[in-house]
Order: structure tokens, then C-alpha cells, then sequence
């Protein structure tokens, strides 16, 4: 309010002398356009001025006296929120400790700390450099100076104040101080943060640790991203590597049977195989479009229909919405194979497989559900398919029998654990009615 009241009084005192003197001491007076005219100039100028007559001259804080930052002695204004600015943005490093990643992460920084130059290196090689000193400290070349290796070799932040400490190969280097702080992934030293002087003021220590904390911390959110991607294409792999051996066999010997008496077929039942397993093999990434995964399934239920005959029987009840929607790849497929391996294979008369998809664009989700009317899951497998080693061995109705089963559901599970964390939902169900009930709802994509 106290600046409003200096600004709006000055406004005042400034029409006040410009009516007084067009007005009342020119003789004669001026018309009313040229002294609305210089007011309104001479207006502008003081609100347009003012500003920067508040702040002063540009550099004023940076020569005179410093107000202190607690707990960082001699920190700069600037720097007192520079840990928070790099909190609250997104840092390139996030991606993984990359030379790309390290110019743009410079580039960033430079402007946040006091300092003439910013480099950021690996624990062998410079990976960027911004700032003077550019023409040797080049990106992808040995780091130039000791104090660097220094930083890395014994995990310590390391001050230098003068040149002969940094020990620059450049005779003729421009640098005259640094502070350099090693960067970590756990325990483990990745590389590091260095803040280089050839006039200005040498940072704080505190301060660049700080920010070397706080890129470590990126870092290590990079290498545990990293793992869990190399997790969720192991789980895919081991999805395709669980397409039954049985199921080959069986098809295999079904095609050989109908070779003599119906060559037609046999040669159709072969396209269709070979349909399958390219699907299965080549498809890339982890999601597909519903169309796809849905005739992938179709293709794999007309490969058992040749075997079982009429024993048999599936229905499909998909809401056209659903096509376009992109979904898991190979999720579906398992649960049917589960419905027509360990429901309807094992029942003397056969049954029926149902599969239903939709789309609810409220709460954006798809949901699809296998339900099958065959012999139902024993009480005791359900509840220990989802446990630490249920479903995997064992006697009785949990050994070998439900094995292949177990293992792929609960392969689907981490695999969805990895792509939805825990926007999905996946249940298992056995109704009064007999057979099994798989429910799966996974965000619209």
C-alpha cells in the first residue's frame, strides 16, 4: 500500500504542475489536447519508471551489503530459493545421466547459482560444459582439471580458491576457483556438479551440495524408472515364453490328423498358427489396440475349436467402443486360455467361454471379463494364486495342475503393477453357479 500511495501522489503532483503552468503562467493558455497530452506522457513515464526506481540500479544487490541465508553463510538472495525453483521443475536428468541430459541441465542451472560456469560430468568425462573455459573443457572429452576427479575419487565435495588448485591442463585456463560435489546413485558415485569462477563470487558450499543432492535424487528416480521397464519387458517376454507347449503339440498333432481327410482345413489351421505365434513374438511395446489383442484371441479360440469340436463353445459380447481403446498386450489372450485349459478341458461335456468388453467413458475405464461355466477354481488354489509362491507347487489341487495358470496371472498382475501402479483392477471369482469369473478394468488409453 505505501508504494501505491508514493505512486498515485506523484501522479497528482505532476497534473498539478502541468495544469499550473499550461494554464495559469503561459500566456496565453495552452488548449486542452496538448495538455492532456504532456500529462498523460509525463504520467506514463512515472508508472512505467517507477519500478525500476524502486529496485535501484541493476547489480546493486549483488556489490552491496548481502543479507545472510540461515544455516549458508554469505548465500545471495538469488540462491535462497534456488533449491526450491529446482524442486518444483522438471529436470532433464530425471531421464538418466546422458550428455544431452547434462547440457539442458546446465543450461538450467546456470542461472539459479553464482557462478561463471556450470559442468556436469560422468565419473571419467566431461558431458556438458557451459560457461567460459568452453573452448577446452569440451563435452565428451577428459575431465581438465584434478579437482574433479578429486570430487569423484574420494566422495568429498571439494573447494578450490585459486587456479593452481584446480590444476587445469590449460595453461592459460581463465579459471580461478570452483566447488565441486560429487553425484550419487545410492552409494554408489555417478559423476559430478561442478560450479567453476573466473570474477564472481564463489558459491556456497552448502548450496551446491544441495542441488548435487538434489540431481542425485533425480538420478536415482532415472535408474529405479530404468529397472522397472527392464521388469515389465521381462514380464512380457515371460508371457510369451508361457504360450503352452501342450497347446503346440496338441494343435500340431490336430493338423497332422486332418492333413489326409481334410487338407483344406489342415492348410487353414496352419496360416492361423502361424498367425498366432507372429503375433505373439513380434508385437512391439506394451500396448495395443483392443482390435488387435481381440482378433489375436478369436485366432487362438478357432485353433482350439479344431480340437475340441462342439465341446467348445464361446461367445463374444464386445461393445464396438472398445476396438479402438489400446489395452496390455497379450493379457487377454491368457485369461481365455485359462477358461478353456482348466474349465472347459476339464469337464467330460464341455462348456462355454464368454468374453465381454466395454468402455465406460464416465469413470474412463475398459473393462473386459473371461467367464467360463466349466469346473471352477478350488477355493483353496484362489486364494493363494496371488501369494508369494501359491499356484506354483505343492500337492493336490495346487501342484502341477493349476501351476501354468498361477504363474500367468501372476505375471499379468506385476506386469499391470508396472504400467498402471494402482489404476487397475484384476479379480477372480467363483459363482454359485459354477466356473470362473476373471475381471479386469484398466484405464481408457
Amino acid at each position: 500500500m505505501r508504494g501505491s500511495a508514493i505512486l498515485a501522489t506523484a501522479v497528482l503532483i505532476i497534473w498539478a504542475l502541468v495544469y499550473s503552468i499550461t494554464q495559469l503562467l503561459v500566456t496565453p493558455a495552452l488548449p486542452m489536447l496538448p495538455t492532456v497530452g504532456i500529462g498523460v506522457l509525463l504520467s506514463v513515464g512515472v508508472v512505467l519508471g517507477y519500478p525500476s526506481a524502486m529496485r535501484g540500479p541493476r547489480g546493486a544487490m549483488r556489490i552491496g551489503g548481502r543479507p545472510r541465508r540461515s544455516g549458508i553463510p554469505g548465500a545471495l538472495p538469488g540462491d535462497q530459493s534456488s533449491i526450491r525453483d529446482l524442486a518444483g521443475r522438471s529436470v532433464p536428468l530425471r531421464k538418466g545421466l546422458t550428455p544431452d541430459a547434462a547440457r539442458r541441465t546446465c543450461e538450467l542451472l546456470r542461472p539459479m547459482i553464482t557462478g561463471d560456469a556450470i559442468s556436469i560430468t560422468d565419473t571419467e568425462n566431461i558431458l556438458a560444459y557451459v560457461g567460459p573455459g568452453s573452448d577446452h573443457h569440451r563435452d565428451g572429452e577428459p575431465m581438465y582439471t584434478s579437482a574433479a576427479p578429486r570430487a569423484i575419487s574420494r566422495g568429498k565435495t571439494q573447494v578450490v580458491s585459486d587456479a593452481a588448485g584446480l590444476s587445469c591442463r590449460e595453461p592459460n585456463c581463465e579459471l580461478t576457483g570452483a566447488v565441486i560435489a560429487p553425484l550419487r546413485i545410492g552409494t554408489r558415485i555417478v559423476g559430478s556438479l561442478g560450479v567453476y569462477q573466473t570474477q564472481a563470487q564463489m558459491p556456497p558450499k552448502q548450496l551446491v551440495e544441495d542441488m548435487a543432492s538434489m540431481l542425485s535424487m533425480h538420478l536415482e528416480m532415472a535408474d529405479l524408472d530404468r529397472e522397472k521397464q527392464l521388469a515389465t519387458h521381462a514380464r512380457l517376454d515371460a508371457l510369451r515364453a508361457q504360450i503352452n507347449p501342450h497347446f503346440l503339440f496338441n494343435i500340431l498333432n490336430t493338423i497332422a490328423s486332418k492333413a489326409r481327410t481334410r487338407p483344406e482345413e489342415a492348410r487353414e489351421l496352419l496360416l492361423r498358427l502361424s498367425e498366432f505365434f507372429r503375433y505373439a513374438v513380434r508385437q512391439e511395446g506394451h500396448f495395443a489396440e483392443f482390435a488387435q489383442e481381440y482378433f489375436f484371441v478369436r485366432t487362438y479360440i478357432s485353433l482350439e475349436q479344431a480340437r475340441f469340436d462342439d465341446r467348445l463353445q464361446v461367445r463374444y459380447d464386445i461393445d464396438p467402443q472398445v476396438l479402438t481403446s489400446r489395452v496390455p498386450v497379450l493379457t487377454i489372450q491368457p485369461l481365455v486360455e485359462n477358461a478353456v485349459k482348466h474349465g472347459i478341458a476339464a469337464k467330460p461335456d464341455g462348456g462355454t467361454v464368454r468374453l465381454k468388453a466395454r468402455v465406460d467413458p464416465l469413470t474412463r475405464t475398459t473393462t473386459i471379463r473371461v467367464s467360463d461355466d466349466g469346473v471352477g477354481i478350488d477355493p483353496q488354489v484362489l486364494s493363494q494364486l496371488f501369494s508369494s509362491n501359491g499356484g506354483t507347487g505343492g500337492e493336490g489341487p495346487v501342484g502341477a495342475g493349476v501351476e501354468h495358470a498361477g504363474v500367468g496371472l501372476r505375471n499379468i498382475s506385476e506386469r499391470l503393477d508396472s504400467l498402471f501402479g494402482d489404476r487397475y483392477d484384476l479379480s477372480i471369482s467363483t459363482p454359485k453357479s459354477g466356473g470362473t469369473v476373471v475381471e479386469l478394468t484398466v484405464p481408457l488409453r
